[in-house]
């Protein structure tokens, strides 16, 4: 078996992806907000609800938080608490 031997270039950029890794997923579920206000389908819509909880998963957010978002399923409620975790998250 290979033994992986990441470059210090590569080791560089994966230390950057895990320290950044908040902010990225914040970008993420942002842009998840705005396809799910355009989202067309019910099945579209339940794609997009199942990777916005992947990325509060990702973030820690509280679970129960993460519960009445997901029970409500209102792209408002979560736009406000991005809006609210966003500004936290700024230095």
């Amino acid at each position: 078996m290979v033994k992986n031997e990441y470059s210090q270039y590569q080791k560089t950029v994966i230390s950057g992806y895990y320290k950044n890794l908040d902010s990225i997923m914040l970008q993420k579920l942002s842009e998840l907000v705005t396809e799910l206000y355009l989202a067309d389908t019910k099945a579209k819509q339940d794609r997009l609800w199942q990777r916005a909880h992947k990325a509060m998963t990702k973030l820690k957010i509280r679970p129960a938080i993460v519960a009445h978002i997901m029970e409500k399923r209102d792209v408002q409620v979560l736009a406000k608490n991005l809006q609210d975790w966003q500004a936290d998250k700024k230095p």
